[in-house]
């Protein structure tokens, strides 16, 4: 055979192409004709729960038409979906411990949130905003400067009693988004629910919208001052009986 001949051969063309040995099955034919072995019944045998169309089994806690165990067990409790909220909790001890090792740094006019927080790995996920707790305060040696979702009265007092500021700011879902990736060019957020209107316009609990965070805040948006006297007008109107 001449070298011509062996090179034409080995050529790939589109006649000569095909499926390797074994990858491919002919089609399985049923229900027509007996002499096939699969006619009639096509295989599933007479009758019963598995002859049947669809996939022959009930779905998931199926038991036959007896009440399933899930219904034998009292219901008990309810999750509030609404208003129900995880915070990402973070102790005075973990930030501390990251202040000390340089990896958070804070100042009156850039204060510690929750981008700082992620970032830095101090939480891993900041849920639905973060809530500061005042365990172990005695390890917070300097005055941070934080401004989280909520705060415990013993952190407040802790971080107040070094020197520092904790202002609680209000967030929702798309608002605490553009905090933790850094985006400015949406207006944040505003409280709408009463409780959240009473929580964050109450001093007590540092809510930024109170009129003693307001005068002592180093930097407040105008629209802080607004929403601030417009939340708060209900508690000095008077109404006519």
């Amino acid at each position: 055979m001449s070298a011509a001949a062996r090179g034409s051969a080995t050529r790939v063309h589109l006649f000569s192409l095909h499926p390797s040995a074994g990858s491919k099955q002919a089609q399985k034919r049923v229900g027509r004709g007996r002499s096939s072995g699969l006619g009639k019944t096509s295989g599933r045998g007479h009758k019963g729960q598995k002859a049947r169309s669809g996939n022959g089994k009930p779905k998931a806690g199926f038991e036959g038409g007896q009440t399933t165990i899930s219904k034998l067990f009292p219901k008990k409790g309810f999750t509030n979906s609404i208003s129900g909220k995880t915070y990402a909790p973070v102790n005075l001890d973990r930030i501390a411990h990251w202040v000390e090792q340089g990896r958070l740094v804070s100042s009156p006019e850039k204060p510690i949130t929750a981008r700082e927080l992620v970032l830095s790995g101090c939480i891993h996920n900041a849920h639905d905003g973060v809530k500061l707790l005042g365990n172990g305060s005695e390890h917070l040696k300097v005055p941070i400067h934080i401004t989280p979702s909520r705060a415990s009265k013993s952190a407040i007092k802790a971080v107040e009693e070094l020197g520092g500021s904790v202002f609680c700011r209000y967030f929702n879902r798309l608002a605490l988004y553009d905090c933790v990736k850094g985006r400015t060019d949406r207006i944040d957020a505003a409280p709408t629910r009463r409780q959240d209107i009473e929580w964050y316009t109450n001093w007590k609990n540092r809510g930024y919208l109170a009129p003693e965070s307001i005068a002592k805040m180093p930097i407040v948006q105008e629209r802080w001052r607004e929403l601030s006297e417009q939340l708060t007008r209900f508690k000095t109107e008077e109404f006519k009986r």
